[in-house]
C-alpha cells in the first residue's frame, strides 16, 4: 500500500517538531536543575564563608576540640542548615543535628576541603530520606595551616519538588505545542496536497485524451509553475495534433495528385489507337515528372522518419566544401535561369575543408536553394554568401528577395510538419530535415525574414582544426 504525500509530510513535520521540542525540554529541565542547585550552593557558600571568617578571626589559636567544647555555636549561629566540624583525619568532631556519621573520608567535598579548596557534593545520606547538597571549606589557624573542615549540608527535597512542578508544566507545554503543531502540519500538508490532487485529476483527464481540460491553480510557487507547464503542454499537444492532422490531410492530397495524374495518363495512353506520337510523348513526360515528384515526397518522408527515430548515421570525412558549393551552384543554375532569377555567388577564400557527410550537406543546400526559387518571383535575386568568421565557423547565407515570412509564422517555420500560409512545400518537413542534418554536424540554422522583403537562411558549421583533418585523413 502506497503512503500518501500528506501522511509523509505530516510525519516529517511532526518528527522535526518532536525532536526540537524534546531537545528544548531536556535543555530547560537540566538548566532549571542546574540553576536551582547552583543557587543553593551559592547560599551555602556565603554562609560557610562567614563561618570560616569568624573562625579565623576569633578561634585561630584554638584547637578543634576547644572550639567544640567552649564556644562552638558562635561561628554557625547565622546558618539554618546542618553544620559539621571535621578534623584532618576526616572524623566528625561535631554535628549540629547529632547524626552519627562516623568518618567522612568517602565524601569528595571533604577531600577537596582538606586539600585547601572548596568542595561540593550531592547525594544520598543514611539519616535522611531525601538527597542533600553539601559544601565544605578548610579551617586554617593563625599559621595558615589546615586544622580541619567546616561542612554545611541542606536537604534538596523541597527544591526537587519545586523542580518537579516546573518540569511538569514544561512537559505539558511541550505536549500542547506538539498537538498544536500536529494541527498546523495537517493544514500545511493540505495546502500542498490539495493542489497536487487537483493537478493529478487534470493530468488523468489529459492522459485520457481530454486536452482541452485546464488546471485553474494560481500559486506563485513550484506547484503553480507545474500547473502552468501542464496547461502549456496541453496547448502544445493540441497544436502539434492539429499540425499532424493538417500534415496527414496535406500529404494525402499531395500524394493523390501525382498518382491521379499518372493513372489518368496511363489510362489515356492505353486507349489511344492509332498511337499519337506527340500525345504519347507528352503523357510519358508528365508521368515521369509526377513520378519524380512522388519519389521526392516519399524520400523526404523516409528521411524524416530516419531522423526522428535516430537511425541516421552520417558518413563523416573531410571534403572540399568549396567544390561542393560549386557543384550545387552548377546544379541549381538551370532551374534559376528557367525562372529568370538573378543568381549571385560570393565565396571568400578563407575556407576549403569541412569534416562531415558531403551528400547530406549537399541535400541541405539544394533544399534551401530550391525553397528560395519557389518563394521568389521571376526576375528576383538569390544570393549565396560563404565565409569563415572569427569564431572558426563556416557561415553560409542564402538570401532571396521573395515573399518573405510573417512575424507570426517565423518562430514556427522550423517546426515539424509546419506549412506556412504561403508555403509551396509538399510535406512541410524539408526545413526540419535540414535542421536535423545541420545539428548532427554540430551546426545551426537561423532564419531571418520580413514579409514581402525576402528571407535569409544562415547555416553555421564548425570548421575543423588542422589536427582533426590530419586525424580523419590518416
Amino acid at each position: 500500500m502506497r503512503k500518501s504525500i500528506k501522511s509523509r509530510l505530516v510525519k516529517s513535520f511532526l518528527l522535526i517538531i518532536v525532536i526540537t521540542v524534546a531537545i528544548i525540554e531536556i535543555a530547560i529541565i537540566n538548566a532549571s536543575k542546574v540553576y536551582s542547585y547552583k543557587s543553593i550552593e551559592n547560599m551555602l557558600t556565603r554562609s560557610i564563608e562567614m563561618s570560616v571568617e569568624s573562625f579565623e578571626l576569633f578561634y585561630g589559636n584554638y584547637s578543634l576540640d576547644d572550639l567544640v567544647i567552649n564556644d562552638h555555636l558562635r561561628i554557625w549561629s547565622h546558618s539554618q542548615t546542618e553544620a559539621q566540624i571535621i578534623d584532618r583525619d576526616g572524623n566528625i568532631k561535631l554535628d549540629t543535628l547529632g547524626a552519627k556519621i562516623g568518618s567522612t573520608s568517602d565524601y569528595s567535598d571533604v577531600e577537596s576541603a582538606l586539600k585547601g579548596k572548596k568542595g561540593v557534593w550531592t547525594g544520598e545520606v543514611d539519616y535522611s530520606n531525601e538527597p542533600v547538597l553539601s559544601v565544605s571549606m578548610p579551617l586554617k589557624d593563625n599559621l595558615d595551616e589546615i586544622v580541619g573542615v567546616i561542612r554545611y549540608t541542606t536537604g534538596l527535597g523541597a527544591t526537587n519538588r519545586n523542580l518537579k512542578t516546573v518540569n511538569s508544566f514544561f512537559l505539558f507545554m511541550g505536549f500542547f505545542i506538539i498537538a498544536l503543531a500536529t494541527g498546523v502540519s495537517i493544514l500545511l500538508s493540505n495546502s500542498i496536497v490539495k493542489p497536487l490532487k487537483s493537478l493529478n485529476k487534470v493530468a488523468e483527464k489529459m492522459a485520457d485524451g481530454q486536452y482541452k481540460v485546464r488546471s485553474n491553480i494560481e500559486l506563485n510557487d513550484e506547484i503553480g509553475q507545474l500547473s502552468d507547464t501542464l496547461n502549456y503542454m496541453a496547448e502544445e499537444i493540441i497544436k502539434k495534433d492539429q499540425i499532424k492532422n493538417d500534415f496527414i490531410s496535406s500529404i494525402s492530397h499531395e500524394l493523390r495528385t501525382p498518382l491521379t495524374s499518372i493513372k489518368g495518363w496511363a489510362t489515356t495512353l492505353k486507349t489511344i489507337k492509332p498511337v499519337d506520337e506527340d500525345l504519347l510523348e507528352d503523357g510519358l513526360t508528365i508521368i515521369e515528372d509526377e513520378s519524380d515528384r512522388l519519389s521526392k515526397m516519399v524520400e523526404e518522408l523516409l528521411d524524416f522518419s530516419r531522423f526522428i527515430s535516430g537511425r541516421v548515421q552520417l558518413d563523416k570525412e573531410p571534403f572540399d566544401l568549396r567544390a561542393t558549393l560549386n557543384m550545387v551552384i552548377t546544379q541549381m543554375r538551370p532551374h534559376m535561369k528557367q525562372n529568370n532569377h538573378f543568381f549571385i555567388v560570393d565565396m571568400a577564400d578563407n575556407f576549403d575543408v569541412l569534416i562531415g557527410d558531403e551528400n547530406r550537406i549537399k541535400q541541405v543546400l539544394i533544399n534551401i536553394l530550391d525553397n528560395a526559387v519557389k518563394f521568389t518571383d521571376k526576375s528576383g535575386v538569390i544570393t549565396l554568401f560563404a565565409r569563415k568568421n572569427n569564431l572558426n565557423n563556416i557561415v553560409i547565407t542564402i538570401r532571396d528577395s521573395g515573399v518573405g515570412i510573417s512575424e507570426e509564422e517565423l518562430p514556427r517555420i522550423l517546426e515539424k510538419f509546419y506549412k506556412g500560409e504561403h508555403s509551396k512545400s509538399h510535406t512541410g518537413i524539408g526545413l526540419s530535415v535540414s535542421q536535423e542534418i545541420v545539428a548532427l554536424h554540430n551546426g545551426t540554422i537561423e532564419i531571418k525574414s520580413k514579409l514581402n522583403e525576402g528571407t535569409d537562411v544562415i547555416i553555421t558549421l564548425p570548421a575543423p582544426k588542422e589536427d582533426e583533418i590530419e586525424h580523419e585523413t590518416n
